[in-house]
């Protein structure tokens, strides 16, 4: 594997659980393996791994993009990984108020059920 691929893994191990990183993997190349070795590399080695702002930063920013965009599988994900980040409950709640202004409330409703699931699973 390339360097890019093996930091990326490295990355996103740690965002998600070691116990969970196979999961992840095998949902991502279900379909198509060639899909899972991009985001790897690209979203966890290039995007993920770079400076300028913090994991927790750029989750919160992430989980409010995924919102907007009503892309739920990535958003529960994302909000997963955020939780690990050191997002704060009340830090994503605001965030979702940054959503709701300027992607509408339903957006951020939405994303606050996803929430609810994600601390409901966390919580079982």
């Amino acid at each position: 594997m390339n360097e890019d691929y093996q930091k990326g893994y490295r990355q996103f191990s740690k965002m998600v659980g070691k116990a969970n990183m196979e999961k992840l993997v095998s949902r991502l190349k279900l379909v198509c393996p060639d899909f899972e070795r991009e985001v790897v590399s690209v979203v966890g080695g290039r995007i993920w791994t770079r400076e300028g702002i913090d994991l927790k930063t750029r989750s919160l920013c992430s989980i409010c993009v995924l919102a907007a965009l009503g892309r739920h599988n990535a958003l529960k994900l994302n909000l997963q990984m955020a939780l690990r980040n050191g997002a704060q409950v009340g830090q994503i709640c605001e965030a979702m108020f940054q959503v709701a202004v300027y992607a509408g409330f339903p957006a951020a409703w939405d994303a606050l059920d996803k929430l609810a699931e994600v601390l409901n699973e966390e919580n079982a």
